[in-house]
């Protein structure tokens, strides 16, 4: 299922995924395609996008034009606020199968609790419906906190393989990670690299220069060592190659301390607990 050189994590269900991934949240449309076979090119395996960005087809043409197998590839995507629901969520589901190309997708996401609509948990019994179907070979959800973990355990079936959160040295969410890792859940990081802004601090950049890497690498060898799937983004051609350049190195304890003590609890995105956007672009 991957590239030699990428760990792969084991999920719940036994499905392996990729444990470098390619994000491609805010690429365009227009550029998708391109981006994301440079990314196969350099050797990812995994790529992950979502209804929200809009990119679905660029990401399945990409694929398509690889010449990689199917199999060889692991694709993610993500279902819209605004499409929660029992039903909205399978027709949802339709539409960015048909989006991507694929008759199966590797991993689908609830890609937030949106918890004022309070239709997560009807919502999750969909995904247990696709997931029972074969549609999808592994479900799980994104920028789910510990309460909402707790809730969607207590009241459906299948434990999710995945939560995929903000995680980057200065935003750690330890509590979400702790209550994921003991119900069995992988953890996933997005903005693994704080969207640039933990790369300047000077534990960071210090660390690089000892090591001769660049500071991106470090952050996310800080994440691999720590047994994190994350998905970093970029579409320099460069930085995509380096950011999968991680397993030649590897960090001390003293090195990991030092990142990890960076953490100051500041968040860059969106608050789960109280986010309430559709998603839907207007």
């Amino acid at each position: 299922m991957t590239n030699s050189t990428i760990p792969s994590i084991e999920l719940n269900n036994g499905v392996t995924i990729p444990q470098v991934g390619f994000g491609v949240f805010q690429v365009p449309e227009e550029t998708t395609q391109q981006v994301v076979e440079q990314a196969l090119e350099a050797g990812y395996r995994h790529i992950d996008t979502a209804a929200a960005y809009y990119n679905e087809a660029g990401v399945g043409a990409a694929i398509r034009a690889s010449g990689l197998p199917r199999e060889d590839i692991f694709v993610t995507t993500k279902l819209r606020n605004g499409d929660q629901g029992a039903e909205t969520a399978l027709a949802a589901f339709e539409n960015s199968r048909k989006a991507l190309g694929l008759d199966v997708v590797d991993l689908y996401l609830v890609h937030w609790p949106f918890p004022s609509a309070d239709k997560y948990v009807e919502t999750w019994k969909s995904f247990e419906k696709l997931y029972e179907q074969g549609a999808v070979r592994a479900i799980g959800v994104s920028n789910f906190l510990p309460q909402f973990l707790e809730r969607l355990l207590a009241e459906t079936e299948v434990v999710p393989a995945v939560n995929q959160v903000e995680l980057h040295p200065t935003f750690q969410q330890t509590h979400t990670q702790d209550a994921s890792r003991a119900a069995g859940i992988a953890v996933e990081a997005y903005s693994p690299l704080g969207q640039g802004k933990d790369l300047s601090t000077p534990a960071v950049t210090a660390i690089a220069e000892r090591l001769g890497v660049s500071t991106g690498q470090v952050v996310l060898r800080w994440h691999v060592q720590q047994g994190t799937i994350v998905i970093p983004k970029s579409v320099t051609p460069e930085r995509i190659a380096s950011n999968l350049d991680l397993f030649s190195f590897e960090l001390t304890d003293e090195d990991m301390g030092a990142i990890s003590a960076l953490d100051s609890d500041e968040f860059i995105g969106a608050d789960p607990a109280t986010a309430a956007f559709t998603q839907v672009r207007a």
